[in-house]
This record gives structure tokens, C-alpha cells and sequence, in this order.
């Protein structure tokens, strides 16, 4: 048994031990029953914020005014020892932001007291929230019939109030109650209909996806971050193909990657393209995705060719696609900042989109470029994506051996060797600093990683020949 769930468990014997009810609910009831290994726990309770903070230590009440607490996961062997670390006096203000922010899903146990929600004028959080003593009442708050199940974790007993088990069964999303109804509490609600019916390859339920495609507009009422970890998700849970094809029939492709979008119908050289246009190639390539998948190599597989649609023209020889690389940079730059992605994200994505035709040069390439090329940050994330991209068109794995075989075989040490000089060696030797210190250097680096120079003084005589001082 996992740590989070056996410590879960002692949070609902802890809370029961106080004569409150208690549950594990959500996603976890819906992996158990699936018999998945559920990523985190949550627990629901009739128990309010504050008695739920006066049982356990350190909570932080990040989400008080809705009924939640999360509870960090201390390591106990039952209930018993739980209840002698309950410090009545601890409350959400011992907890500094720094630490709240520190307690990822994965370390907490989110419990939440039995509510009901009282409209949602900003589409996503409830305008007010009734607490309850009635686990059927909140149960109907929430988002898919799969998600709406409560378990008894230590009888085991199941309590299905929305009929989540029989669409379990049935492989069915649907919604709990009227979907236009949940989809207008919580638009993010939309993407995640997608998601959940990707991830598990379940069949939406039609008024679901009626209700999405008359909705899909409205997705852009949803913070720009929360729609980025969403489609995050998709890419990299296994099965990014149906989700982007679900994207696209459900109408919400167009509204949140029109870049992607663009890309059906774009025709593609068939001698190096056989498999079809630019959708269809990237289809192909996401459907190749490791699993698990670095979130930058998924969004540097989605997005490498999005300069194709702007540059697409017909040559006398055949489909070109002039300075897509180019062009698709900047695209991709404008994508990451609308989606608010980190700069180091950014820079690795750019990276991924920016280098990925180099590979059709690397047998070419003189050492010093090739060890250049092959040291870049995350070397492993290029590679796969020319792996990717070569299965998902033309099918030659030749160049992405020959990548593979040399990043292999030479030492880091020829690959990133110590600089044999540096600005101070060139100012003692009566060069006056500027910008051509960068050039030497720099040509100095290339001479070394081909071999031509092994040591401090044959680098400075090889620069006192190539670039004698006045």
C-alpha cells in the first residue's frame, strides 16, 4: 500500500474517531475501482474547514471559503499515532505561503467538508458555498459521474449517488446532472471532458458533447495557465492523438491552437511526406510519444512543423516550405507566452522547434559542430523528436543512429573539454578586451573540439598567428 493512501485512510479513521463522516472521493475512487494506481488522494467530509484544521497539524487552509484544507502527508503506522500528532492549536495561519506553495498534490491530502455551490458568475469559482451534512448533496456539484464516486476505504464499500459505476462499466463520460449547467460553473470542465475520455478511451456521452461544441467559445473565460496545464495533460498521458482529434471534432481545438488547426489540409511533399498533410504527420508523431513524456518534448512534438501552414507554396519541383523553422520560432514563442509558459520551458521548447531540421546535416558536420550539436541541453529530447518525426513520415532512422551512435561513444570530456584560455590569458597576453575576445574564444573552442589544439600554449600561439596584436 502506497504511503498517501494508507495515510489517507488515517485521516478518514482520524475524522471518524470525531464522529464525523468521511470518504475517499474524486479521481482516487475512480483509479481504485479501475484498479489504477491513482496519482493522489482526496477525502470528504461533513466536517468543516475549521474543525478539520483544529484535528490535524499544519493544515493549510488555501481553499477554506470553499471547504478546503490540505492535510500533509506524515508518515503513521495507524490511527492511533495520528491522533497523538493532532495539535488542536494548529491552524492555517502557522503556514507561510512558501510552505503552501511547496505542498504539491502529490504530498497532501486534499479534504473537503460536504457542500453545495451557489452559482458561478466568473465561470469558475462558486459565487458562495452551503456546507451540508449530506454526501448525496455534494456529490452533484461535481464534474463527471466517474468522478462522482465515494468509497468507504476501510469496508470498501462503494457509494454511487450519480450512477458513476455503470458508466465505468460502460466506458460513458458524462457529465453529473445537465452538462450546459456544469460546463457553464467551470469551463475548464470542457477540456477535461476531453481529456477523461481520451485518457481512458471512453465514448462522451452526446448530450456531453453536444453541449461542449455548442460551448467551446467560451473556453477562453478560463485562465491562460489552466488551459496550459490541461492540454499539458493530454499531451502527455498516453494518448495525445484521440485527445487532439477530440479537440478538434469537439470545436475546441480551433479556439485554443488555431495554429494547430491550420495545419489540416496543408499538402506535404509526398516523396518525404508519404503519410499526408501537416495534421496528419503531426497525428502520427504524437501517437509516438513515450510515456511518460517530458511536457517540453510533448509541446516541441505538437508544435515542430507550425510554420509549415504560413509557408506553404508550390515550386516547380515540388511542395516547399521556405524558413518554416524560422517563422514556426516565432510562432511558437507567441504560443508559449499566450500560454504563460515558464522561461525555461519556453527556451527548451524553442529549442526543440528551432533545431529539429539540423538533423538532416548531421552526417555533414564538421566535429566541433557536431559535438556543439550534441551537447545542447536535453540532447535526449531532440533526439527523440527526430525519431518521432522520422516514423511519422519517411520512415529512415539512419541519421538519428548515427546521432545516437556518436552521442554514445564520445567521452563528455572530448564533448565539453575545459577551456584551454580564457579573456584573462588574452589580456595578458596584450589584447585589449571587446567584442572580438567572443570570436577568439570561440574559435579557439572549435579548433580544441576538432583536435587541432591540445594545450594552453599551442592555443595562444595559434591565436597570436591568426590574430596578431598591432
Amino acid at each position: 500500500m502506497s504511503a498517501s493512501k494508507q495515510f489517507a485512510i488515517e485521516v478518514v479513521r482520524a475524522l471518524r474517531g470525531r464522529d464525523f463522516q468521511a470518504y475517499l472521493c474524486g479521481g482516487c475512487v475512480r483509479d481504485l475501482l479501475l484498479g489504477r494506481e491513482p496519482a493522489d488522494y482526496d477525502v470528504t467530509t461533513d466536517a468543516t474547514p475549521e474543525q478539520v484544521m483544529r484535528i490535524f497539524p499544519q493544515t493549510y487552509a488555501v481553499g477554506a471559503q470553499f471547504g478546503v484544507v490540505l492535510v500533509p502527508i506524515l508518515k503513521v503506522e495507524n490511527a492511533e499515532q495520528l491522533e497523538l500528532r493532532m495539535a488542536p492549536e494548529a491552524s492555517a495561519a502557522d503556514a507561510a505561503p512558501e510552505d503552501v506553495a511547496a505542498n504539491s498534490k502529490a504530498s497532501v491530502i486534499e479534504v473537503a467538508t460536504f457542500r453545495s455551490d451557489v452559482s458561478y458568475s466568473d465561470g469558475r469559482h462558486p459565487d458562495a458555498v452551503r456546507f451540508s451534512k449530506d454526501p448525496r448533496e455534494d456529490v452533484q456539484r461535481r464534474d463527471f459521474t466517474i468522478n462522482g464516486l465515494l468509497m468507504d476505504p476501510i469496508s470498501g464499500e462503494v457509494l454511487d449517488y450519480v450512477g458513476g459505476r455503470q458508466d465505468l462499466q460502460a466506458h460513458v463520460l458524462r457529465t453529473i446532472g445537465e452538462p450546459s449547467h456544469r460546463f457553464a460553473e467551470d469551463k475548464l470542465r470542457m477540456l477535461r471532458a476531453v481529456r477523461f475520455a481520451s485518457r481512458f478511451e471512453y465514448q462522451m456521452d452526446a448530450a456531453t458533447f453536444a453541449a461542449i461544441r455548442q460551448m467551446a467559445h467560451e473556453i477562453h473565460q478560463v485562465s491562460r495557465e489552466r488551459v496550459r496545464d490541461e492540454l499539458t495533460k493530454m499531451l502527455t498521458e498516453g494518448h495525445a492523438r484521440s485527445a487532439l482529434l477530440l479537440l478538434d471534432e469537439s470545436g475546441l481545438l480551433i479556439e485554443v491552437l488555431p495554429e494547430i488547426s491550420a495545419m489540416q489540409g496543408v499538402e506535404q511533399p509526398p516523396q518525404y511526406h508519404p503519410e499526408g498533410d501537416v495534421y496528419v504527420h503531426t497525428l502520427l508523431l504524437l501517437e509516438k510519444l513515450p510515456h511518460p513524456c517530458p511536457p517540453t518534448l510533448a509541446w516541441g512534438a505538437l508544435l515542430h512543423d507550425v510554420g509549415k501552414p504560413p509557408t506553404f507554396r508550390v515550386a516547380p519541383d515540388r511542395i516547399r516550405f521556405d524558413g518554416h523553422v524560422e517563422i514556426g520560432v516565432k510562432m511558437v514563442e507567441a504560443i508559449c507566452r499566450r500560454l504563460r509558459f515558464s522561461n525555461d520551458d519556453t527556451e527548451q521548447i524553442l529549442a526543440l522547434v528551432n533545431n529539429h531540421m539540423r538533423f538532416a546535416h548531421v552526417g555533414q558536420m564538421k566535429e566541433s559542430t557536431l559535438k556543439k550539436f550534441l551537447r545542447m541541453p536535453k540532447f535526449e529530447e531532440h533526439l527523440d523528436l527526430h525519431r518521432m518525426d522520422c516514423q511519422a513520415s519517411h520512415g529512415d532512422l539512419t541519421l538519428y543512429e548515427f546521432a545516437k551512435e556518436k552521442l554514445a561513444s564520445i567521452p563528455i570530456e572530448e564533448m565539453r573539454p575545459a577551456p584551454l584560455v580564457n579573456g584573462d590569458d588574452l589580456i595578458a597576453a596584450g589584447y585589449a578586451p571587446g567584442p572580438g575576445f567572443k570570436e577568439i574564444l570561440s574559435l579557439v573552442e572549435d579548433a580544441q573540439l576538432e583536435g587541432r589544439l591540445r594545450s594552453k600554449q599551442d592555443a595562444m600561439a595559434w591565436i597570436a598567428r591568426e590574430f596578431p596584436t598591432q
